[in-house]
Formats: structure tokens, sequence, C-alpha cells
């Protein structure tokens, strides 16, 4: 995917809606990524108007924009028209309690999409609390939290930091959740189920393909899963 480089938030928005999807960083595929297509000297400045960090906080509350881990476990972007396809596909037809009662979804991950049953949004300290993954309670937080999004049952909608017994904000900012269908709609998310997860599939490698010549079928099929 070779274009000049992009400079502003705006115009990485555009290119993602151009190629349906895109992770954040370098991967396996040469050239198909944000930092690829960002000038290094960019990144981790904490400048708003060039600085493709941040970018992804501003993306993330973006109503056309989906962001969270999406490949291979790793941050990226996807369309609003991709969202269906991504969860058509990863989801195989599954809804989380249908996925659950037939043993195909973890007991750590039903903890996590259950608090939001009462709570539209969670910051991912307090789930991770609120779940049983405190310091001595359940392990793999991070990884029921990553497959979660991976199969696209919960979403980034904001970040958001700490904040001291004071009210000041501190420390690192940290993804804040809700299930995909509280961003996008219960009707929309799920709207190429009836296309089927195969379909799907396909449909996202050749968008993959056309967004980079050259890129073999079976690399984008092994991106994807």
């Amino acid at each position: 995917m070779k274009r000049m480089k992009i400079a502003t938030c705006p115009e990485l928005k555009d290119l993602i809606i151009e190629t349906g999807f895109i992770p954040l960083f370098e991967n396996e595929i040469e050239g198909f990524s944000v930092m690829n297509v960002t000038r290094r000297s960019s990144w981790w400045t904490g400048r708003e108007r060039t600085d493709p960090w941040v970018w992804r906080m501003l993306l993330s509350e973006d109503p056309d924009i989906a962001y969270g881990k999406l490949f291979g476990g790793r941050a990226g972007f996807v369309s609003r028209e991709w969202l269906p396809y991504f969860a058509a596909y990863r989801r195989d037809g599954y809804d989380f309690d249908a996925r659950y009662e037939d043993g195909r979804a973890s007991h750590k991950c039903r903890k996590i999409i259950g608090l939001f049953e009462k709570q539209a949004m969670l910051p991912s300290f307090q789930i991770k609390v609120m779940a049983g993954f405190s310091k001595n309670g359940e392990k793999g937080f991070e990884g029921a939290l990553t497959l979660l999004q991976m199969q696209t049952y919960i979403t980034v909608r904001r970040f958001t930091q700490r904040r001291s017994r004071a009210g000041d904000y501190y420390g690192w900012h940290v993804g804040v959740y809700s299930l995909t269908e509280k961003k996008f709609g219960y009707r929309f998310t799920r709207s190429a189920y009836r296309m089927g997860a195969v379909e799907s599939k396909e449909r996202m490698i050749s968008r993959m393909m056309k967004a980079n010549p050259g890129i073999g079928y079976r690399d984008a099929e092994r991106f994807l899963k």
C-alpha cells in the first residue's frame, strides 16, 4: 500500500474508509499499517494535530470508525462499512450468549461481557476489578479482553485516565469499552450474519488484496484470522 504520507487525523479517517480496515503498527504485510503511511518523527510527541498515537484516541470516538485489537491481537481500525463483515466472520454467526452456551466461550469472557448488562461503558481498569481479575483474583484478563475485541463483541469507545481522590487525572490513557452493538446498533452490527462467515471472509480478503496489490490470498487469509 504505497501512498503519500498522511499528516492529519482527517486524512487518516479518509484512508480507513478508503481501505476498509488497517492495523496501527507494522506487521507481516509490508506497508500495510498506519505507521507505514505516517512520518515516524510524528509518533509519541503528544501533539494532537500531528501524532498518530493521539489520533487513535480521537478516532475511537468517531461514529464511522471501530478501533481495538482487531488484527492478530494487535490494534487497528475498521470502517463502519466493513464492521458487519468482521462481525459475521469473527463471530461465525454466534451472539455471545449462544457461543457461551455451546461451550465456545470461556467463563472469563462471560464475566467481562456480563458487566455490560448494567453498564454502558467501562474503562479497562474497572473491568479488571469488577470481573474479578484483581491482584489476587483470576488470571488471564488481557487475553480475554483481547479475544472479545477480536471477535467484535466489545469495542473501544474512547480513552481516559485514572483519577486521584482529589479528582486529578494521572497515568497512561486506557481504553473505555462497550458492547459493539451499543456503538453501531444491533441490526447494523449483525447485518452480514445472513451472508455467513465464509462469504464475509472472502469479501474481506478481496478488499485487502485490492488495497495491497501483490499480496497473496493465503497471506491475507492468515492475517485476517
